[in-house]
């Protein structure tokens, strides 16, 4: 994995659906917008705040997971979190100006092998690899209540529509990246 670039796993729809949402007149500052500093606080207090941060000295498997996972994806281990929660779910965060994180809930780690949640955390690493993070962000602000800003309603049927098109095929990318990462497609749930 010497070397390797997110071009050479990311999947053609992926690249195909970035440039169309790159190509949305005006997304960027609607984006900036909604990832303002309020929001982008928020989020990091929700999720850090009520989390554990895994290190080599707490939950040092876990730490080795991720550690493994980057080095194979040619990535810096970005933050990784344990939240209590019992719907099983793992998500990245990507925020302006900060360190990305990666969440993964207890009920998860319960439930998965030492390998699939490797899989899993795989995954969340080919969404940083491949610059999801910020349209990763938009598309879950956008899910949680865009259609309340004053102005966006309206908009926000289209975009939430072009940005669930560009998620499911950036999901394409990443179980790539989980797949090169374990070498065992049988690893791989269909989780998203």
């Amino acid at each position: 994995a010497q070397g390797l670039d997110a071009d050479d796993f990311r999947h053609p729809l992926d690249k195909q659906n970035t440039l169309l949402l790159k190509a949305i007149p005006g997304l960027n500052d609607i984006g900036k917008a909604l990832l303002g500093p309020v929001s982008e606080q928020v989020m990091v207090l929700q999720n850090i705040g009520s989390s554990v941060l895994v290190s080599e000295n707490q939950l040092p498997e876990l730490h080795q997971l991720m550690t493994e996972a980057a080095k194979i994806l040619n990535t810096e281990a970005p933050d990784l979190y344990i939240r209590q929660n019992p719907v099983p779910n793992a998500y990245t965060l990507a925020i302006n100006g900060k360190r990305p994180f990666v969440v993964v809930h207890t009920s998860l780690v319960e439930l998965l092998t030492r390998k699939e949640l490797q899989a899993v955390l795989a995954h969340e690493l080919g969404h940083l690899k491949c610059d999801h993070g910020v349209w990763l962000t938009f598309a879950n602000i956008l899910t949680m209540g865009a259609h309340t800003v004053p102005g966006l309603g309206m908009v926000a049927g289209f975009l939430e529509e072009q940005l669930f098109r560009w998620l499911r095929a950036a999901e394409l990318t990443c179980d790539r990246a989980a797949l090169l990462v374990v070498q065992d497609p049988k690893r791989l749930s269909s989780r998203s």
